[in-house]
């Protein structure tokens, strides 16, 4: 078995490289016989996850900001519920954005996202975030009717978003945010599956949408968004992690350890007591057996 570090970089983009999307695999990559050991290393990667989060969350020092952004379909729900089923879930907030609201599109795009940052010691899971701003925007080139100035609304809006996400993850990281990002990487065949399960099955009838269909017209331009958008703000500190996300099982595997390594590197601690403090706790001791 491979080890979970050196696996990862398969997976892993911080910006060395230029990352080609039609180049990465959909699926386990020929692990499929490594299928029942994966899955058992999902649930003790969930343990750790628990007791590592439980420490974080106590030591109050640094939060953990995950970025779920995929194409429709890919599975962004099922792995939240799958892979953070067993936190405790004071310690965790889980945000789904849609369409901005009255109120946020007359604020800078990145506003209602900074009121949900997880406070000191908490995970949040943004379900879609403010890469939507490079993704669908882009694609529809919403951002040619925003009611900004001109010199704002050019050719060079989409790569200036680039570098404003950038430089306010660079500030996040240097104000103790560990930024997990994280696209789940699906192939159009897979798409197309999931969504005739979605229409043939009646309790998952619910989930579809005629608009997926027409979002799915866009695929090609959605490839080169997602691209562009890794490759524009990957880094050392705040890397992508492009999961393949055809397989589910292996799909919450990689996120598992993906999570499971991040706090393993924050290795967080429970707080020690100071000498008054322990003195303390004797005294409440003797109160509590002398009752």
């Amino acid at each position: 078995m491979e080890k979970s570090a050196e696996l990862l970089k398969e997976y892993r983009c911080d910006g060395e490289k230029k990352l080609a999307l039609n180049k990465i695999s959909h699926d386990s990559g020929g692990r499929d016989g490594q299928k029942d050991e994966l899955m058992k290393r999902t649930e003790q990667n969930l343990f750790e996850i628990d007791a590592l989060q439980e420490k974080l969350y106590a030591e109050s020092k640094e939060s953990v900001l995950i970025i779920l952004q995929a194409l429709d379909a890919a599975g962004k729900d099922s792995t939240i519920k799958h892979v953070m089923s067993i936190v405790n879930p004071q310690s965790i907030d889980v945000f789904s954005f849609k369409t901005p609201n009255t109120e946020e599109a007359a604020h800078d795009f990145l506003w209602r996202y900074h009121k949900r940052l997880p406070e000191r010691g908490k995970m949040c899971i943004f379900n879609r975030s403010y890469y939507e701003e490079v993704l669908v925007v882009k694609v529809h080139e919403f951002w040619k009717s925003y009611k900004m100035p001109g010199r704002t609304i050019n050719s060079g809006y989409i790569s200036q978003k680039y570098k404003d996400i950038s430089a306010w993850e660079k500030y996040l990281y240097g104000n103790g945010y560990r930024i997990v990002k994280i696209f789940l990487n699906l192939s159009k065949e897979e798409q197309k599956k999931r969504f005739l399960e979605r229409i043939d099955r009646q309790e998952k009838n619910w989930k579809f949408s005629a608009n997926d269909i027409q979002e799915r017209a866009f695929w090609d331009k959605y490839q080169e968004a997602f691209e562009d958008a890794i490759n524009g703000t990957s880094t050392a500190d705040c890397p992508w992690y492009v999961v393949p996300a055809d397989q589910k099982w292996y799909t919450r595997y990689l996120v598992s350890e993906i999570l499971a390594e991040t706090l393993r590197d924050i290795n967080p601690k429970f707080p020690e007591l100071s000498p008054e403090e322990e003195k303390q706790l004797a005294e409440c001791r003797k109160q509590l057996e002398a009752e």
